[in-house]
C-alpha cells in the first residue's frame, strides 16, 4: 500500500493590507482591543480582480513548483473553500482550467475552516487506496466579500488568501499517517451565512437584513474550539502510534490566539511547538493551515523527518486533525517545461475547447 507524502506547498495572499487601525475608522474598535481578544494585527483583502479561484490557482502553481510536477501530472484536485466562485460549477474546476491540469478530476469540499484537514484526509486516502498518484489539495478564500463591515464582532477576524499541498504516492514510509474527522450539526447555527442557499434563497429581504454576511456566536464558537483542538490532536497522534513528545510542530487553524494558547495548555506543550501567523493574516478559514505551513518551512520550523500535526475546527460544526511525517519534495527531475508556464497557455486551450464545442454544436445541430 503506497504512502501519501506531502511533496509540494504554496500560498498566495493579496497585496492589500487592512490593519486594525484601518478597521477602527470603520467601526467602534481599536488596535489594542482587537489584539487582546484575537491576536490579530492585520489581514489581507482581495481586490476586484482577485477571487477564490485566482488565488487558489496561484497557490497551486507555487506548490507544483516545489514538488517539481506539471499540472498535467495531477490526477485529482480537491478544493476546500467556504467562499466558492459559484454554487456550481465547482471552484476546483475553474482552478483546473486556469492551471491547465487537463488530466485531473476536480471537486469542491465544504467543511468550513476544517475543510483543508478534510481535503488532506480524503486526498491521502485516495493515494493509499491506489486510486490516484498525484493529488492537489487547495484551501482558498475571499471571506472579505461575506463580511458585514459594520459588525465589529466579525469584521476584525477574517482575511483572504489561499494555500495548497501536493500529495504524491511513494512506497517509502512517511507522509500522512493518522487522521480524524468529526462533526456536530446541532451547532450549525453558531457560525453561518444564513441566506443564499436552497433553504433561504436570495431575496430583497435577505439582502436588506444582511443575511448574506457571516453570522457568528463568538462565545459559543470559542468554547467549542478550545474543547476540541487538543482532543483532535491527541487522537491523530495516537492513531499514528506516536506520543505528543514526538511532535516537532503543530500547525493549528489560525482563528484566535487565545484558542491556540488554550490548546497548548491542554496538551501541556510550549508555544514554540505551535506555528502561529494569524497576527498578519487573520482567519483565512481553509487557507490558514497551508499558509502557516508554507511559512513554517520558510522559517526552518519544519524540516524533513519532523513529525507534525495539522488541526482545525469550523462551522458545521466540524473539526479534525491529521498527523504526518514531513518529507519534502522528491528528487527533482530535469524538466524543459515548467509548471509556471501552464497558466499562460491555459486560456488559449480553454478558448480552443469552447470553439471545439461550438463546432460540434453546429455539426450535430444540423444532423438533428
Amino acid at each position: 500500500m503506497p504512502y501519501a507524502h506531502i511533496t509540494g506547498w504554496g500560498m498566495s495572499v493579496p497585496s492589500k493590507v487592512l490593519t486594525n487601525d484601518d478597521i477602527s475608522k470603520m467601526v467602534d474598535t481599536n488596535d489594542e482591543w482587537i489584539r487582546e481578544r484575537t491576536g490579530i494585527r492585520e489581514r489581507r483583502i482581495a481586490d476586484e480582480r482577485q477571487s477564490s479561484a485566482s488565488l487558489g490557482a496561484e497557490a497551486a502553481i507555487a506548490a507544483l513548483k516545489v514538488a517539481d510536477l506539471l499540472p498535467t501530472d495531477i490526477d485529482l484536485i480537491i478544493c476546500a473553500t467556504s467562499t466558492p466562485e459559484h454554487i456550481f460549477p465547482a471552484t476546483a474546476c475553474i482552478i483546473q482550467d486556469k492551471i491547465g491540469a487537463t488530466k485531473a478530476g476536480a471537486f469542491d469540499l465544504s467543511a468550513a475552516c476544517s475543510g483543508f484537514i478534510y481535503g488532506l484526509t480524503m486526498g491521502s486516502q485516495a493515494i493509499r487506496a491506489g486510486a490516484n498518484k498525484n493529488v492537489l489539495v487547495i484551501g482558498t478564500e475571499t471571506l472579505s466579500r461575506f463580511i458585514d463591515w459594520k459588525d465589529r464582532n466579525t469584521c476584525i477576524l477574517f482575511g483572504d488568501g489561499a494555500g495548497a499541498f501536493v500529495l504524491q504516492a511513494s512506497e517509502q514510509a512517511g507522509g500522512a499517517y493518522g487522521a480524524v474527522m468529526h462533526s456536530d450539526g446541532s451547532g450549525s447555527d453558531l457560525l453561518t451565512i444564513p441566506a443564499g442557499g436552497s433553504r433561504t434563497p436570495t431575496s430583497e429581504l435577505t439582502l436588506r437584513t444582511g443575511m448574506h454576511f457571516i453570522h457568528m456566536d463568538g462565545k459559543e464558537v470559542f468554547r467549542f474550539a478550545t474543547r476540541v483542538m487538543a482532543g483532535a490532536t491527541i487522537e491523530a497522534v495516537e492513531k499514528s502510534g506516536w506520543k505528543l513528545e514526538d511532535l516537532s510542530l503543530i500547525v493549528p487553524h489560525q482563528a484566535n490566539q487565545r484558542i491556540i494558547d488554550a490548546a497548548a495548555r491542554s496538551l501541556k506543550l510550549p508555544m514554540d511547538k505551535f506555528m502561529v501567523n494569524l497576527d498578519r493574516y487573520g482567519n483565512t478559514s481553509t487557507a490558514s493551515i497551508p499558509i502557516a505551513t508554507v511559512e513554517a518551512v520558510q522559517q526552518g520550523k519544519l524540516r524533513p523527518g519532523d513529525k507534525v500535526v495539522f488541526v482545525g475546527f469550523g462551522a458545521g460544526l466540524t473539526w479534525g486533525a491529521l498527523a504526518a511525517e514531513w518529507t519534502g519534495p522528491k528528487q527533482a527531475t530535469r524538466r524543459v517545461v515548467k509548471a509556471e508556464w501552464f497558466p499562460w497557455f491555459a486560456p488559449i486551450r480553454s478558448v480552443l475547447r469552447r470553439f471545439g464545442r461550438l463546432i460540434e454544436g453546429i455539426i450535430f445541430g444540423r444532423k438533428s
